[in-house]
């Protein structure tokens, strides 16, 4: 088999190319994913008229429809939480048991998707419009950052 004369002067050329793009495929691989992907809630317990933090004694909580899979239960001595979204409708009820006293707060928000990075794909992120309370221990809740994502910052305080 004889090889044309044009192919035999683009052979060093296009063997060149090939020694480019085949280690440059490699960093198109997929990789593992080491980031935080999951967008909560972050709260942190404060004590009112102080504003001080405070130490919950024991905290149980609980999706309103979903008492057989707490979230937290009888956890002791938490200064804050996390607790997820449901990304699939615009509001969340929740059970606090905190020091054995029950609230119920409904947490209204909208969502939406995030890219994180191509390894680890998209997040749902959410922003907290509103919520609702019961006052039995719980006396006010401020809405610090309305912007549920990834980073570790606190979203609301309780206080009680």
């Amino acid at each position: 088999m004889s090889i044309s004369g044009d192919l035999k002067r683009e052979l060093p050329i296009l063997m060149t190319l090939m020694c480019l793009i085949v280690p440059a495929l490699q960093f198109c691989a997929p990789e593992s994913c080491y980031e935080e992907t999951i967008s909560q809630v972050k709260a942190g317990f404060y004590q009112t008229g102080t504003g001080n933090i405070v130490t919950a004694d024991t905290v149980s909580l609980y999706g309103l429809e979903m008492v057989s899979t707490p979230v937290y239960n009888k956890s002791a001595d938490l200064t804050g939480i996390s607790f997820p979204l449901d990304p699939s409708t615009e509001s969340c009820t929740y059970v606090f048991i905190i020091n054995g006293i029950t609230d119920t707060v409904t947490f209204r928000y909208s969502s939406f998707p995030h890219l994180i990075s191509k390894e680890c794909g998209y997040s749902m992120f959410h922003t907290l419009d509103s919520y609702n309370s019961t006052r039995n221990l719980i006396d006010t809740i401020i809405i610090r950052n309305r912007n549920i994502t990834i980073p570790y910052e606190e979203n609301i305080r309780i206080f009680f």
